[in-house]
């Protein structure tokens, strides 16, 4: 596993009050709770077509991003900030949804392809590159392939979402390891305690 600290964390999600609280949103859920965590806020930023927001951790610096530009068309934003900050793909984290995962799992991933994810989809294609890490946020399955539209688009159940609450905070209590570079590190404490 890639042993480059991180430097940018991209939450993926929609923009707008509507889509605040559904599945899809659960990685923009993830950047909020580490600005909330650090005492930092995000703000726009029409350069790199979202919402950002820097954090240090025992002296290493992470920008945190939140897409404006809709689901299908991130990559557009992750790669301005990138260019901009001369941040290579190994040390990018992009948080994100994950269909394959029950409510509440949480796992690192580092490069693959999108599994059909949208977002992942027009990152590959805006950098040229499967290389990212990946953070898969699991929010389950609706079982019905023509459902999975409206099922990411909407709200979790009040149990699901306290699982994927508390996957999120998991996850958080990791962001040291991410930072240092030490992936396997927070992979291992990751995967073993969910």
């Amino acid at each position: 596993m890639s042993s480059q600290p991180i430097k940018l964390i991209v939450g993926l999600g929609n923009p707008g009050k509507e889509y605040e609280q559904t599945r899809h949103n659960a990685g923009f859920w993830f950047v909020d709770l580490l600005a909330q965590r650090h005492g930092t806020s995000f703000k726009a930023e029409s350069r790199y077509l979202g919402h950002t927001s820097r954090l240090i951790l025992h002296g290493r610096e992470c920008r945190l991003l939140k897409p404006a530009t809709y689901m299908n068309r991130s990559g557009q934003s992750v790669i301005s900030l990138a260019n901009y900050y001369r941040i290579t793909p190994e040390e990018i984290l992009v948080a994100h949804d994950e269909l394959d995962l029950p409510a509440g799992t949480i796992r690192l991933k580092s490069g693959g392809g999108h599994a059909g994810h949208n977002g992942l989809r027009d990152i590959i294609g805006a950098s040229g590159s499967r290389d990212f890490q990946r953070l898969r946020i699991g929010i389950d399955h609706p079982m019905d392939r023509s459902a999975v539209v409206d099922y990411v688009l909407s709200r979790p159940s009040k149990a699901d979402r306290q699982a994927i609450e508390e996957a999120l905070e998991a996850a958080a209590d990791c962001l040291d390891e991410l930072l240092s570079g030490n992936l396997q590190k927070a992979m291992h404490r990751l995967h073993s305690s969910r």
